[in-house]
C-alpha cells in the first residue's frame, strides 16, 4: 500500500513539474481588440477618429504584440508593445474604407485579431471630361467612381437616359468604373454625355463632351517626302553642272586694269 503511495506521489511530482515547465508557446493567450474576441467589422464616419485596443487575455507573463495596417507594420512606441497596445486612426477619409489593422502576437504571429474599418461616403466621379474623334472612328467614355456603399450608375444625354442602337453603343459597369464605348462614331453622336451615380447618401452626376469632327482625308505622306527629296537633288545637281559657266561669268566681268602688264 504504501508503494503504491509513493508511486502516485511522484507521478503527480512529476506531471507538476510537466505543467510548471511548458513552453511560453504551449499557453493558451487570447486577444482581444475592444474587448472583443473575434474579428470584425468597425463602422465608422468621414473625419472621425478611431481607437483600437488590442489586448493579450490568459497570459502568464509579459506579451509583446505588433500592429499591421494592411501588409505594412506600425511603428509603436515601446512601452505601447507589452500585454496591450492601442493605435488611433485619425482623420478618416474615403481611402481607410476597407482597410484592415491586425493585431499579432509577437512570439507567435499565428495568434491575431483584425478589424476592417467601414467607412461610408457619396460617390465621387472623375474622367476626361472632353474627347474629340473623327467620324466613323470609335470612342470610349470612361465614368470612374468610388462610393461605399456601391452606386448605381446610369448614361444620361440631354436629360433624358441615353438610348442604346444596337451594335453602335455598348456599356459595361464595374463596381469602379462606367464605360460607354462607340463604334462607328457619328456626326449626331456629337454632345454631351451624362453619368449618373445614385447612392443612398447622394446622387453624384459628371458630364462628359464628346466633339466629332469630319473625316479627313487621307494624304500619302511617304510620296510627298519623295517628291520633296528628288525636287531638291535636281536643284543641287544644276547648281553643280551651272557652277562653271558662272565662275566663267564672274571672271569676264572683272576689270580689265587689273591684267595690266609690267
Amino acid at each position: 500500500m504504501a508503494q503504491k503511495s509513493s508511486g502516485l506521489m511522484r507521478m503527480c511530482s512529476f506531471l507538476l513539474l510537466v505543467i510548471l515547465f511548458l513552453p511560453r508557446g504551449m499557453t493558451s493567450s487570447v486577444l482581444t481588440v475592444n474587448g472583443k474576441t473575434e474579428s470584425h467589422v468597425l463602422n465608422t464616419q468621414l473625419g472621425s477618429e478611431e481607437s483600437l485596443k488590442c489586448a493579450v487575455q490568459n497570459h502568464t507573463g509579459d506579451e509583446g504584440l505588433l500592429w499591421f495596417r494592411e501588409g505594412g507594420a506600425v511603428d509603436l512606441k515601446s512601452e505601447n508593445k507589452i500585454n496591450s497596445s492601442a493605435v488611433c486612426v485619425t482623420a478618416i477619409s474615403e481611402d481607410d474604407n476597407g482597410v484592415t489593422f491586425t493585431c499579432k502576437l509577437q512570439r507567435d504571429q499565428s495568434v491575431s485579431i483584425s478589424v476592417v474599418l467601414n467607412v461610408p461616403f457619396p460617390p465621387l466621379l472623375s474622367g476626361n471630361d472632353y474627347q474629340t474623334v473623327e467620324e466613323g472612328s470609335a470612342v470610349k467614355l470612361v465614368c470612374n467612381v468610388k462610393s461605399n456603399p456601391q452606386a448605381q450608375m446610369m448614361w444620361y444625354r440631354n436629360s433624358s437616359i441615353l438610348t442604346l442602337e444596337k451594335n453602335h453603343h455598348q456599356v459595361q459597369q464595374t463596381s469602379e468604373s462606367l464605360q460607354l464605348s462607340i463604334t462607328k462614331v457619328k456626326k449626331s453622336d456629337n454632345g454631351t454625355y451624362s453619368c449618373f451615380a445614385y447612392s443612398p447618401l447622394e446622387t453624384k452626376t459628371k458630364d462628359f463632351h464628346l466633339f466629332v469632327k469630319d473625316r479627313g482625308s487621307s494624304v500619302p505622306i511617304e510620296p510627298i517626302i519623295a517628291a520633296t527629296v528628288v525636287v531638291f537633288l535636281t536643284l543641287c545637281f544644276g547648281l553643280i553642272a551651272r557652277r562653271q559657266r558662272i565662275m566663267k561669268c564672274c571672271i569676264k566681268g572683272e576689270d580689265p586694269q587689273r591684267e595690266t602688264a609690267l
